[in-house]
């Protein structure tokens, strides 16, 4: 009998995971970022009830068109449709078709890729027409118009919108950079470094994405550290956990592109 018991104990620790069980069924990482999900979560919330309030208690502006409203419903078709590619990729992992699996993850930072770049070209161009902050630097020419108005008059949108948009904006760029180290590893270094170089000498010094373009360095940096201390070849797990984090950053979407957009348009 103490033979059999010693022999069970060799067995079960010899087997990672056997002799204790995972919080709640799920392993450690998914818990991870459920909690770091949590916590993100508050930042948003945050963010969403600062936009609310002063929508509320202030005389708030309606200043966006149809084009406006469309470009932002192609970001939100690009954000449902890599939430789609997602969960293939997960699946693909699941039944360990590696070769799919990266594909699947190459179709979502295509897609987020897109959604960055068609949010960079609206904010390009309302900062053109007006609508900026004291922090941004200054245009050549100062605009005047219906955008320029609001920004003197009601410098609560300017600061709550991007101050919103801005946060999400760097959640997509933040995925589309863990998505490209879980699908490449080690390869997908030299991509980020030619993207910042590239970026770095082709973004003006006074457009405010050039401040923005660091974001990319300072990723290459984390990521380089990450892969060199700790190498290893990412598996379904890892996929998974990925996946958590982009669906999150899809679903703060679906609440910020009714509330920023929608709800300000001016209907004529």
């Amino acid at each position: 009998m103490a033979d059999a018991t010693l022999q069970h104990d060799a067995v079960g620790h010899g087997t990672p995971g056997a002799y204790e069980a995972p919080l709640f069924g799920a392993y450690s990482k998914k818990v991870g970022m459920w909690l770091f999900l949590a916590s993100d979560s508050l930042t948003f919330g945050a963010l969403l009830v600062a936009f609310s309030y002063n929508r509320i208690y202030t005389a708030w502006p309606t200043p966006f068109h149809v084009a406006s409203i469309t470009n932002a419903t192609i970001m939100t078709g690009c954000l449902l449709s890599s939430s789609l590619t997602m969960v293939m990729a997960v699946f693909a992992a699941q039944r360990g078709d590696r070769s799919w699996t990266r594909n699947w993850l190459l179709a979502t930072m295509a897609f987020g890729t897109a959604f960055i770049v068609l949010h960079g070209m609206e904010w390009s161009k309302l900062i053109g027409e007006g609508l900026t902050l004291p922090i941004f630097p200054k245009p050549a020419h100062a605009a005047a118009g219906e955008l320029a108005d609001i920004s003197k008059n009601t410098p609560q949108f300017p600061a709550t919108f991007f101050g919103l948009t801005a946060m999400h904006m760097l959640h997509v760029t933040i995925g589309v950079i863990y998505l490209g180290v879980v699908a490449f590893r080690k390869w997908f270094l030299p991509v980020l470094g030619v993207l910042w170089v590239v970026g770095f000498a082709l973004i003006p010094s006074d457009n405010v994405f050039h401040y923005g373009i660091h974001v990319l360095l300072i990723a290459l940096i984390v990521a380089t550290v990450i892969l060199v201390l700790k190498p290893k070849d990412y598996d379904a797990e890892d996929v998974e956990v990925s996946g958590l984090y982009w669906h999150f950053v899809d679903l703060v979407w679906m609440f910020i592109f009714p509330l920023v957009y929608l709800m300000s348009t001016k209907i004529m």
